[in-house]
């Protein structure tokens, strides 16, 4: 099993113009991490991942280059099909798409303009086509919600398949995965929801006569160094009322590697490490992030 662990920026982050984000992204690559996410939300601080994620492609030559989670729906599939795959081209194949519903919050819901209740109908339908746009010619398509007549997508992507991995925990989630995605990609959980979770993801995928390489399970994995901030707080009260922060949110490094590791014990090794809070300095937060969870990685 390969360890691999890379870092992000996640939905609240202010390292999102010219001065700040150049400087993080080499940092992340010189410090030998293995990739670097970005996370999508409108209504938010962070900058557009694909837009990001471009930039940062040009700055770097190793760093492999991850969204975490992009949203689907609300999304041409065409559209968004020919942008991932001139990402993955013209960084050389290191795209690493992570899709999902979007966050559960009504605001977001209205900016991407899509009801709550159509959001997994639009993604089981926008998925596979993705996936045949990106591998076939001529592609037809006549859906509930996307119609497509005669595309011959180009440039095609240099990985094949371009791989996509789900998120989430809910039961209809963990399902989703299993139908549809190359890897699981859970965030805010326990190692039991990793261990059990992916023995849901795994038996969906057999009855649909698929297999998911065992070494597409990870976790994004988010840390503090002091108390856990109070919207973070409010967030886990809300979407797990039963549950410990603690249980989800390791407090200082040592704890963090703790963590991933109780996480390999379980299967995962694939891992997206960030801090709750921006740090004061991202040179020194990086340094000793590097220090401590790069040695897990085989």
């Amino acid at each position: 099993m390969k360890v691999r662990v890379g870092v992000g920026l996640g939905t609240h982050t202010l390292t999102n113009d010219a001065a700040s984000f150049g400087p993080y992204v080499e940092a992340v690559e010189a410090l030998g991490f293995d990739s670097l996410w970005l996370s999508e939300r409108l209504t938010g601080d962070a900058p557009d991942p694909l837009v990001a994620l471009a930039l940062a492609a040009g700055r770097t030559s190793r760093l492999r280059l991850g969204t975490s989670v992009l949203v689907l729906p609300g999304r041409n599939p065409v559209v968004l099909a020919k942008e991932l795959a001139s990402l993955d081209r013209l960084s050389g194949g290191r795209l690493l798409p992570a899709v999902g519903l979007g966050a559960p919050a009504p605001v977001e819901h209205r900016a991407f303009g899509v009801a709550r209740g159509e959001r997994a109908a639009w993604f089981d339908e926008a998925l596979p086509l993705l996936r045949r746009l990106w591998t076939e010619d001529d592609v037809h398509h006549d859906g509930d919600r996307f119609q497509v007549e005669g595309v011959t997508l180009r440039p095609r992507p240099v990985q094949d398949p371009l791989e996509v991995w789900l998120g989430g925990v809910a039961p209809s989630e963990l399902r989703r995965c299993g139908r549809l995605g190359d890897g699981w990609l859970p965030s805010f959980c326990t190692v039991e929801d990793v261990r059990a979770g992916w023995e849901v993801v795994t038996a969906e995928a057999e009855r649909h006569g698929r297999t998911i390489d065992p070494e597409h399970l990870g976790a994004l994995v988010t840390y503090s160094h002091g108390p856990i901030p109070e919207r973070v707080a409010a967030l886990l009260a809300h979407r797990r009322p039963d549950l410990d922060p603690a249980e989800v949110v390791p407090t200082g490094l040592d704890a963090l590697r703790a963590r991933l590791e109780a996480f390999v014990e379980v299967g995962a090794s694939k891992f997206v490490v960030l801090p709750l809070e921006e740090p004061a300095s991202w040179g020194d937060e990086l340094a000793a992030l590097a220090d401590v969870v790069r040695p897990l990685e085989s």
